[in-house]
């Protein structure tokens, strides 16, 4: 069984190890602190368990970071929230977990933060994750940015924007949501309210590197030495 839950600090060394295991753009460990401390909401964790007699336990299986956009917070447009990374364990991909991390930061992003959209940026070649954006989560294309990545690529630059009095669906609110992946497994969204309704302090700007499957990307920061080159609220996937 996976569940879908917020991080705390005890999950940032599995996180960071999911990040290695998933992505090409990996981050050193003050990094993971800076996102946790400033914007608690916007983390949230997969996380596995397994049954096994003596041998039973947890792992975190993918993860979801958001942030709040600096630049955003002196805009007349209002706060909006950005998808710094978003990974997923190639052994858990396709039953619906990227899309579970990402509505329960988005949710947060709208409920706690008011925010008026949500941004990320994904690889043009990265059809399968194009196809989660568009379809799964209707993310709108706002730009194309030439050269984005260190390798040369073009990314979408693409927004969700939130509907006034509750940007997300009202099933994501509500226990009556659900997911069916392709194996028949269900994702249930706990009916509950956000955790903290404090505002907390706004970051700096990441990119999103979504890399090879829908549900897997990473963000770097060119001014943010935290990136490096080479429970309250959850939810269930049985």
């Amino acid at each position: 069984m996976v569940n879908i839950r917020m991080a705390n600090v005890n999950d940032l060394l599995q996180m960071q190890m999911t990040n290695l295991w998933c992505l090409p753009e990996n981050y050193q460990m003050k990094y993971y602190f800076y996102h946790l401390l400033s914007w608690p909401q916007l983390l949230w964790v997969a996380e596995d368990f397994v049954d096994d007699g003596d041998n039973g336990g947890s792992r975190i299986v993918g993860y979801v970071m958001g942030k709040l956009d600096e630049d955003s917070q002196e805009s007349s447009k209002g706060l909006h929230g950005h998808i710094t990374s978003l990974a997923v364990l190639r052994t858990h991909r396709k039953r619906g977990i990227a899309t579970s991390l990402m509505k329960r930061s988005q949710l947060e992003m709208d409920t706690v933060f008011n925010a008026q959209y949500v941004s990320l940026h994904v690889r043009k070649s990265n059809e399968a994750a194009f196809h989660l954006y568009t379809e799964t989560l209707k993310y709108e294309i706002h730009d194309v940015e030439a050269g984005y990545y260190a390798d040369g690529e073009d990314a979408y630059d693409m927004r969700h924007t939130f509907k006034r009095g509750g940007g997300c669906d009202d099933n994501d609110k509500k226990e009556v949501s659900m997911l069916t992946d392709e194996g028949g497994d269900s994702v249930h969204f706990v009916n509950t309210d956000s955790v903290v309704k404090k505002k907390n302090v706004v970051g700096e700007e990441g990119k999103v590197n979504d890399e090879e499957e829908a549900g897997c990307c990473s963000c770097g920061n060119e001014n943010n030495d935290a990136t490096i080159t080479n429970g309250v609220s959850s939810l269930s996937i049985k």
